[in-house]
């Protein structure tokens, strides 16, 4: 008997899923879409809200990735349930790279780039903005495909699963590259608000690790290229002589290598390695956006209530995330500074702290994760291309087959009629 999914991976989350479909092939897909009244795809269950929840699963899991090269080595085609772990080990046998990764790479493509999901850099766009082509199943069970430079194709990258089931990816990439990181403990508050702009743009990808505490806590460095001249300090932060784990107190071993060792691109850029737990494993997670002109006040902003939330962090991340040009993309037409937080498995009490944390960023123009906690409401409002991706939806599904309750209330609202 073929199991229904429970909960999410965290299992902070539980679906309310009654069954599961595995289709086989794409054919299978299409087939069982244009049977169904409602489905929604279901990937590496790495959402931490009801984005992807629903009374039928669709998991692509029995189906073949087919990863496939094209246009002379600049992209690459895959399954959309393949994970980007998954995805790294056919690039290096082509010596090839996609240009970033999240934290973790054990998340499926699909599931990533429909929520936005990103890693770091000041010149790194979201993990969505290496897509040049998609392959959907429409609510009639029909295959449609977009590519760069169609008309609709910036509100369709970012779809948040509500235009069909992704059967396939194109993505740029590049030739495969070196990345060593080093971490910098002991950075203080002050100094990180002073020096925001310079400390994101230390290195290819940046990452401050805060647990809100005293101290503002330590610079993570991920360099791309060559070079071993690392600085001993930087703006107070010391460089660490042994290898840390982004959440204080777990076993460093699951992190991936630093120490200013350099290995492949997709050994360095993600925290965590492939073949060991992501991350606690017990956890909520959160995560707003700013624009990066309100970098440092937002440090400031959180600051001023952390005795609000402090005690639930296992991590906080501060991260860089380049402007793009996808219509639900957080980073629609702006550069931002992204708070990232990590915290117990207590939902009461993390929904009480992140209403404190939304009061404060409010003024900012803070948009949370899609795919991450937060407490707001029509969130879709607050993006000016939101009727335009209606229409898109009102195109792809008309019966809303992909729909769900968050859906309606969260994104649409009144543009969803």
């Amino acid at each position: 008997m073929r199991q229904v999914p429970a909960a999410n991976w965290a299992e902070s989350f539980h679906y309310s899923f009654r069954d599961c479909v595995y289709p086989s092939s794409v054919e299978d897909v299409c087939d069982i879409v244009a049977r169904s009244q409602t489905i929604k795809a279901l990937g590496s269950r790495h959402s931490f809200n009801a984005i992807a929840d629903g009374q039928v699963a669709m998991s692509l899991a029995e189906m073949p990735t087919k990863p496939v090269i094209e246009r002379d080595g600049t992209q690459v085609s895959v399954g959309g349930h393949c994970t980007y772990g998954e995805l790294a080990l056919f690039l290096h046998d082509h010596r090839l790279a996609v240009h970033n990764l999240a934290s973790l790479p054990h998340i499926s493509i699909a599931g990533a780039i429909a929520t936005a999901t990103h890693g770091s850099g000041n010149l790194n766009g979201n993990l969505a903005t290496a897509v040049s082509g998609l392959e959907f199943v429409a609510g009639d069970g029909s295959l449609v495909t977009v590519k760069r430079g169609d008309a609709d194709f910036a509100g369709m990258v970012v779809h948040l699963g509500a235009l069909g089931i992704v059967t396939r990816v194109t993505l740029d990439v590049q030739p495969e590259f070196q990345v060593a990181q080093c971490v910098y403990d002991g950075l203080d508050w002050d100094k990180l608000v002073e020096n925001l702009d310079e400390i994101t743009g230390a290195a290819y990808s940046v990452s401050v690790f805060t647990q809100w505490g005293d101290q503002a806590g330590s610079i993570w460095l991920k360099r791309a290229g060559a070079g071993d001249d690392w600085p001993t300090a930087i703006h107070g932060a010391v460089r660490a002589q042994v290898k840390r784990h982004p959440i204080s107190g777990l076993d460093a071993q699951n992190a991936t290598d630093q120490l200013g060792e350099y290995g492949r691109w997709s050994d360095r850029l993600p925290h965590f390695k492939m073949g060991f737990l992501p991350s606690s494993g017990e956890e909520i997670q959160s995560e707003y956006h700013v624009p990066k002109e309100y970098g440092a006040a937002a440090v400031e902003a959180l600051l001023s209530v952390r005795n609000r939330f402090a005690h639930l962090v296992q991590a906080g991340e501060i991260r860089t995330v380049a402007a793009d040009q996808l219509w639900l993309s957080p980073q629609y037409q702006r550069d931002t500074v992204s708070f990232h937080f990590t915290w117990v498995r207590d939902q009461d009490a993390v929904n009480a702290a992140v209403r404190h944390i939304e009061d404060v960023l409010a003024p900012l123009q803070a948009l949370p994760h899609w795919g991450k906690v937060f407490t707001r409401s029509h969130i879709g409002a607050s993006y000016e291309r939101l009727a335009d991706f209606a229409r898109i939806r009102n195109g792809m599904d008309p019966e809303r087959k992909f729909s769900n309750l968050w859906l309606e209330d969260v994104v649409f609202g009144s543009a969803g009629a």
